[in-house]
């Protein structure tokens, strides 16, 4: 069965993932703003430090805006969570995925992941990311494609066969 497979690459994971920004994180970030009532982050200081810098103002980061621990955890686990519902409702494919036609799998049998891989692999993401970013680099040297949340949660991500 396996010699079939075809594990999806760091570029085409990299593409899913930009997508799944535009499709999910986005979406959920407007509704996470407008929730919190602006208190998520301040965008004045934010717009103040862009005009700083687009006159050449050396100091352009030197005020950084605050952030609320509260909605920021609120976005993240929303996140997390509306991720996870794609994985198991959509057979692996967020829609990024879906649109690249490629899917998360159980890395051994090849079929749906569990509740379990899917927690695991979401919050495997945070190791990931900081280990400096290694955690998903890792998918350009392996020749099976995995990166480490994958292998946390032994799961794979590969092309759906057509």
């Amino acid at each position: 069965m396996e010699t079939n497979i075809r594990y999806a690459g760091f570029f085409i994971r990299a593409m899913a993932s930009f997508i799944d920004t535009l499709a999910l994180a986005l979406p959920v970030g407007f509704v996470i703003y407008f929730l919190s009532g602006g208190e998520w982050f301040d965008f004045s200081t934010y717009q103040q430090n862009l005009q700083m810098a687009m006159n050449g103002n050396a100091n352009a980061l030197s005020n950084q805006p605050t952030t609320s621990l509260k909605w920021e955890l609120l976005f993240e686990v929303s996140v997390l969570v509306v991720t996870m519902l794609f994985w198991k409702n959509s057979k692996g494919a967020t829609p990024g995925k879906k649109l690249l036609h490629i899917k998360v799998v159980d890395a051994k049998t090849f079929q749906d992941i569990s509740n379990k891989q899917a927690i695991t692999r979401s919050l495997g993401y945070i190791p990931s990311t900081l280990l400096f970013g290694v955690g998903f680099l890792m998918v350009l040297f392996r020749k099976d494609k995995k990166s480490l949340h994958d292998l946390l949660a032994q799961t794979a991500v590969i092309y759906e066969e057509k």
